[in-house]
């Protein structure tokens, strides 16, 4: 499988995924105080500037389904590649913007990107690495989303105070290119997650038409009232169309989205709606409180009082690494609702112009919505399998961009006319939001309560080999429907043996030859030539290394199957492992199978190879070409960079009467095994 140099390095992955979040969501918190001087210098109206900003947050919202689409049908890593393409497109067509449509057209392109590349990207790092890197994941998508959110003012502000737009732009562009390249630096070939699954056009469509009506919906607030039947017709029927898609893809015999699994256990529906609640009632605690500072400080002090909004979701994020994989991981959420009613009160007593209470609140939203939003997101998807978990985010991040980016020109509006003016309209919209924070608070437990709900610790170990969900979650409101079936757990199945244990067997003095098998051509040519230079009857392992969603080889049946299952995928990988074997076999080894897990592929390949005191490691290297082609990692140029065994590399065009010739006047390249620390 071709990959990049850094393929299944968690830190450059991790990296990747940082670097391809940031740039849309820091600039949706960070454009406000910018408007009035992107307005001027482009001749763009007020009206204009919010529909863009509503079109962007639309194609935001239909990405995630996009995306989930797209990853059945398409090569995955293909694909991400191709939305770090677009979002650096997008990006760059804003940042030189000369009229208002290239910058709307690039906005656009910059949210339908991030939202595609936040599903292709996340369930990877996600469930494509072993357990102990779950807990950094969940500090980095806490970072992600929220650190960049609460950044956005400060940055905002900082470029308001010098009357520029562009830099900060270009800034975007900048670090959209970087995603790019550790995209392609981490590539890891993968095949489509589901070639069997629907080609769901209606779903994609119902998604499009009702995410684009209620943003535009909303937008038409700038200069309508609420009851005008170009804001209140296209607000209304755009959710109608949502709901339409719920419905349906709860009915539907093979859904695209998981929507019926989700909406009928009782775990998943108390963390969506507190996510929803929390996303909803934030908007009144952060942009309407800062058009009220705005009124007296300028716009990078009004930056600076939100600031502290960074601090504290860097420590909840933190916080929450750290309960991942504990039972207290469920009240998490339900802490964040009652500091971020706490954030919005104080937010209350500070408007108009208390900066000590401002600066306290700004803390207090920080921390709560660090602790909600990424917090509830986990205990909804810990409550279902792995392998729905794309399909469980695009719902989601679905939900999550109507409940906040819809909401904020709602409230926006209503504060604007108020009849006390902006301050007085903020001051009703911050109580709002309050009731928002304690209703979420008290709609989880409810949910919790009536369906018997109870916290458990998760079997992280259970729910990333993709066999089971991480914990019981009852059926909705089980306690309020007698008649329902007793609980039956699963019980946790012993892990499987690694590949030295499976095998276990002696060896001969001088150990097997380990092969290298992804189950392609170049690897079974390989076998084949390595034969010719090998005794007859030699004692050989063939192995083949897989990861859950990235897979990392080619399968050699015909049979479709869920990349996002690990047990489908390690089933594939045996079978392809025996596949392989079968090969050795005929070119008269005296060869088994082997299977390992692992990321990077080189790792696994090494390990083996020490696990079964092999003599010599056999691999075929990918002819490499083009742009990145040059950027590509060698699985074979790793594994000789790392191994203390001797490896043989036999290139592709290698032809057989040439490598029986000798290794003088062949194509093969032994290596011979030096120490680790001196190739690194």
């Amino acid at each position: 499988m071709r990959q990049g140099p850094l393929a299944g390095r968690y830190p450059a992955v991790a990296a990747m995924v940082t670097l391809a979040l940031i740039p849309y969501l820091a600039l949706s918190a960070a454009v406000d105080p910018l408007v009035p001087i992107i307005s001027e210098q482009l001749s763009l109206s007020a009206q204009t500037m919010s529909l863009g900003f509503g079109l962007g947050n639309a194609a935001y919202a239909v990405g995630t389904v996009l995306a989930v689409q797209f990853a059945q049908h398409l090569p995955q890593r293909r694909m991400l590649l191709a939305y770090a393409v677009v979002l650096v497109l997008g990006s760059v067509i804003a940042a030189s913007a000369v009229n208002g449509a290239m910058f709307i057209g690039g906005h656009i392109l910059q949210g339908l990107a991030t939202s595609m590349l936040l599903i292709a990207a996340a369930p990877p790092l996600t469930i494509g690495f072993p357990r102990d890197k779950l807990r950094h994941t969940a500090v980095i998508m806490n970072m992600c989303v929220f650190g960049a959110v609460a950044l956005g003012p400060f940055i905002g502000g900082a470029q308001a105070e010098a009357l520029a737009w562009r830099p900060l732009f270009w800034i975007v562009a900048g670090v959209a290119v970087l995603a790019l390249i550790m995209a392609a630096l981490t590539f890891e070939d993968a095949p489509p997650a589901d070639l069997d699954a629907p080609r769901d056009l209606r779903a994609i469509a119902l998604a499009s038409v009702g995410c684009a009506a209620a943003f535009i919906g909303a937008a038409q607030l700038t200069s309508h009232g609420f009851t005008d039947p170009a804001v209140i017709v296209p607000i209304l029927g755009g959710l109608a169309l949502i709901v339409v898609l719920i419905a349906y893809q709860f009915k539907a015999a093979r859904p695209l989205l998981t929507v019926r699994t989700m909406l009928t256990s009782s775990i998943p529906v108390a963390g969506v709606g507190v996510a929803l609640f929390a996303a909803a009632a934030s908007v009144a605690a952060t942009a309407l409180t800062a058009e009220v500072f705005m009124q007296t400080y300028s716009p990078v002090r009004v930056g600076l009082l939100y600031l502290p909004e960074l601090g504290g979701a860097i420590v909840m994020a933190f916080v929450f690494g750290a309960v991942i994989s504990k039972r207290s991981m469920h009240y998490l959420p339900l802490v964040g609702m009652g500091l971020l009613a706490a954030g919005i009160v104080m937010f209350r007593l500070a408007i108009p112009a208390n900066q000590p209470l401002a600066l306290i609140a700004s803390a207090l939203t920080g921390l709560a919505l660090g602790a909600t939003v990424a917090p509830a997101l986990f205990v909804a998807g810990f409550s279902l399998q792995s392998n729905s978990l794309q399909r469980v985010f695009a719902i989601i991040e679905l939900l999550r961009a109507v409940a906040a980016f819809m909401v904020a020109p709602i409230f926006a509006h209503f504060a604007a006319t108020a009849a006390g003016g902006l301050t007085a309209g903020a001051g009703d919209a911050l109580w709002v939001g309050f009731g928002l924070a304690i209703g979420g608070a008290i709609f989880g437990v409810a949910v919790y309560v009536l369906s018997g709900a109870r916290p458990q610790t998760p079997d992280l170990d259970q729910f990333l080999d993709g066999e089971s969900p991480a914990w019981y979650s009852p059926p909705l409101l089980a306690r309020l429907r007698p008649g329902l079936p007793a609980p039956i757990r699963v019980p946790s199945r012993d892990r499987r043996p690694t590949a030295s244990e499976a095998n276990a067997m002696s060896v001969a003095a001088t150990g097997p030859v380990l092969f290298a098998y992804d189950g392609t051509a170049r690897a079974a040519s390989a076998i084949e030539r390595a034969a010719a230079e090998l005794p007859i009857g030699r004692d050989a392992v063939v192995v083949c290394v897989w990861q859950p969603v990235d897979v990392g080889f080619t399968p050699v049946e015909t049979t479709h199957f869920d990349a996002d299952q690990a047990t489908e995928v390690r089933r594939a990988a045996e079978q392809t492992a025996a596949h392989g074997a079968a090969l050795a076999t005929r070119a008269s080894f005296s060869a088994r199978s082997a299977t390992v897990e692992a990321a990077p592929i080189w790792k696994g390949i090494v390990e083996t190879a020490q696990e079964h005191n092999a003599s010599l490691i056999v691999v075929g290297p990918h002819r490499r070409s083009g742009l990145l082609g040059h950027l590509e990692g060698s699985v074979a140029g790793a594994v000789v960079a790392h191994s203390t065994t001797p490896v043989l590399v036999i290139p592709e065009d290698c032809r057989r009467s040439s490598c029986a010739e000798g290794a003088a006047h062949s194509n093969i390249h032994a290596v011979a095994a030096g120490s680790m620390a001196d190739r690194e």
